[in-house]
């Protein structure tokens, strides 16, 4: 038997072993992977709180089914059936029903609770952020204005070109607070870099404001999430987080390229509410 356990054992883990191997992953990112249970790991801090909730919040959830498993396992072997005697017949049980009552209160309240303050600090704005970034998603592309982001204060943008063109790209400079504020000249779209585990709507006449703080170096895929219109699977575009020097770099290019001056596509972020 000892014998039959241990192959058993050496088994499964040379399968585990294999099937990391084979997944392409890295440990580390396998890791993350599974632990997310279905969240991809953040790579902002804004991220990484709301993840902090989604993994509370599957917690909890884990606990109230081992929970009620463990009752339905202690009234299974508990009240089997011994005889063909009836057991005793209760109409109710006090104490049952307002713990039922009570502790499902108690657990939505602290879900809230722990909800609303992730998503005041996810919504929160700082004072002075490292750069601001104007977004324009229009039929069907983006546009990325850095606004008086040159040495002389000046805005220089980058557009990609409609409808299944060049993919835009979204340089930022790791662990530096972003400003992003977006709008739209057509239709409703939305902002969405998964790996962020953020995404907030572009909308027409007005400017969404909200905060990232990238925390690795890396290049990401940035998508539309909301249907926007025939080519709406052609608005993807890519983000590279880079360091400060290479996004100084970056920006002095695009000083110096006539193209990316800013122009009436980019004139929207003057226009809506805040």
């Amino acid at each position: 038997m000892r014998t039959r356990s241990s192959r058993a054992v050496r088994l499964a883990l040379a399968v585990g072993a294999t099937a990391l191997l084979t997944s392409g992953c890295s440990g580390r990112q396998a890791y993350e992977d599974a632990f997310g249970i279905g969240w991809p790991h953040p790579v902002t801090v804004e991220g990484k709180t709301m993840y902090n909730v989604w993994l509370g919040t599957v917690a909890a959830a884990a606990a109230v089914g081992f929970g009620v498993y463990l009752l339905i396992a202690v009234a299974v072997v508990r009240d089997r059936k011994k005889t063909d005697e009836l057991p005793p017949q209760i109409r109710y049980n006090l104490p049952i029903e307002v713990l039922y009552t009570i502790v499902p209160f108690v657990i939505i309240a602290v879900l809230f609770f722990y909800t609303a303050v992730a998503e005041n600090k996810v919504n929160k704005l700082t004072k002075n952020p490292d750069v601001t970034i104007g977004v324009v998603g229009f039929q069907w592309n983006w546009q990325f204005n850095y606004l008086n982001a040159t040495t002389d204060h000046k805005t220089v943008q980058v557009t990609g070109a409609p409808p299944v063109g060049q993919q835009a790209v979204l340089v930022i400079p790791v662990d530096k607070k972003i400003r992003f504020i977006e709008t739209s000249p057509d239709v409703i779209h939305s902002f969405w870099v998964p790996d962020f585990l953020f995404k907030r709507d572009v909308i027409p006449g007005r400017l969404n404001t909200f905060e990232l703080t990238p925390t690795r170096i890396g290049t990401y895929v940035g998508r539309c999430a909301e249907l926007c219109g025939e080519k709406h699977d052609a608005m993807n575009f890519e983000v590279h987080v880079v360091s400060e020097n290479d996004y100084q770099t970056y920006i002095a290019g695009l000083a110096t390229n006539p193209d990316a001056a800013p122009n009436a596509l980019g004139a929207a972020l003057t226009t809506g509410d805040n």
